[in-house]
């Protein structure tokens, strides 16, 4: 029983460690676009639409039905005149055929506002995909960035415990004090929180990563770091030409437009609610006829059909048409306005993008050469307190400004990953 126990929890660490994937961001980017809801969503009102359509459409077409009737009934009114009254039996059994042939333009506006809707639904795709796409490059560089502030909190509790070793060393060959011993311990000790602090920063990380991956129990971790050069289509030169390329890409403007298409098809469906139409109707079949009374019985039955043009004009119906074109009138004005609205917020959204890539990448240049400096502070410190030229305050204080530097070095570089991503999302060209 103790092997078997031993033997478990020897198996069970390659177990956990199997179902960990590392992934590349592209294929992040790839599982995403499979797997995440929201495009999963978007798909799905794609066969929405095209089943909105196939419903449209059908009322432009013939309507076949298949229709019995079994009636039995019995006339007494000519009984006062000495006429007994009669009962008669019927069975009928038709097929009937209904056609519009005229409908003022409803009909074909009908049509048209649904093949409208069926490309609304790759524009809806489209605006989805570019946002999957926009949040799980993000989620991917926190990794990213969570992992690196994780290694430079081990690093710091690392040369912090270095420190400690280094204090009692010369403690026990009675050239420190046991105060200087006392301080390193400290200084060891209060590097612990961050640890923890980052570690778990990673794991919450690499939870909202999975959570866009749609992985399910899967753990994931991700492959590469900030350092990597970013790759993808180059970014506009400035607003105005950004603003140009959003107008034309952005997926929630496309879909607008074409909203505003199908409320102006909805006014002509509601105007032609008060005007002629014309309809194309007829039956055939078989009808049987059975009489009782006055004996004998007679029965008879025979083919019948019939096909006739039916015109409806429904010239006054109390205003009610008026009051549907009014709302669809005030409808397709409201989409117009929203149009416009969109376009004045994607102007704020560009200009924003805008200002914060330019100020990721100045902040990125600027400390590139800030972690050089720092690196250099340190060595020059630590050769100096070597020495008996420094102090130990000074080494801690150069350590300090070394581990502020890289993180804000690895906080610039995700940054300017997300700002450009942002960028691009802004102009609807995210993942093109």
């Amino acid at each position: 029983m103790k092997f078997l126990l031993m033997l478990l929890i020897a198996i069970m660490p390659s177990v956990a460690a199997a179902e960990v994937r590392v992934i590349a961001l592209e294929q992040a980017i790839s599982i995403a676009m499979e797997k995440n809801r929201d495009i999963e969503k978007a798909r799905e009102y794609a066969h929405y639409v095209q089943g909105k359509y196939v419903e449209e459409r059908a009322a432009a077409l013939p309507q076949l039905s298949l229709n019995g009737t079994m009636l039995v009934s019995k006339d007494g009114s000519q009984q006062s005149t000495g006429n007994p009254a009669q009962r008669q039996f019927g069975r009928v059994i038709d097929v009937t055929v209904t056609q519009p042939l005229y409908t003022w333009g409803k009909l074909n506006a009908a049509i048209r506002a649904a093949d409208v809707g069926l490309k609304t639904a790759d524009e809806q795709l489209r605006l989805y995909r570019q946002a999957a796409y926009r949040d799980v490059v993000t989620a991917y560089h926190d990794v990213q960035l969570a992992q690196t502030l994780s290694l430079l909190a081990q690093e710091n509790r690392k040369q912090k415990q270095r420190h400690l070793d280094e204090a009692t060393r010369k403690f026990s060959a009675g050239v420190a004090t046991d105060y200087d011993v006392l301080a390193a311990e400290v200084s060891a000790e209060n590097t612990l929180p961050e640890v923890i602090r980052s570690e778990n920063g990673v794991r919450m990380a690499r939870e909202r990563l999975r959570f866009l991956l749609a992985l399910g129990s899967k753990e994931v971790e991700v492959s590469g770091s900030l350092e990597t050069p970013a790759t993808g289509r180059p970014l506009p030169l400035g607003y105005d030409e950004a603003l140009l390329i959003a107008g034309k890409q952005r997926p929630e403007v496309s879909d607008l437009n074409l909203r505003i298409g199908i409320y102006g098809e909805l006014v002509t469906i509601a105007a032609a609610d008060n005007k002629p139409r014309l309809d194309l109707r007829g039956a055939a079949g078989w009808h049987w006829a059975s009489m009782n009374d006055p004996a004998p019985a007679r029965d008879v039955d025979g083919a019948a059909w019939n096909v006739g043009l039916y015109v409806t004009f429904p010239f006054f119906d109390g205003l009610r048409t008026s009051g549907k074109v009014a709302q669809a009138r005030s409808d397709l004005r409201t989409k117009q306005i929203e149009a416009t609205k969109l376009m004045d917020s994607i102007s704020l959204e560009v200009r924003q993008a805008e200002f914060s890539c330019r100020e990721a990448a100045e902040i990125t240049t600027a400390l590139s050469g800030t972690v050089k400096q720092a690196e250099r502070l340190v060595q020059m410190a630590e050769k100096g307190y070597e020495f008996g030229v420094k102090i130990k305050l000074e080494v801690d204080d150069a350590q300090l400004n070394l581990l502020q530097a890289r993180s804000n070095l690895a906080k610039a570089q995700r940054d300017l990953r997300v700002a450009q991503v942002n960028y691009r999302w802004a102009m609807g060209v995210a993942g093109e």
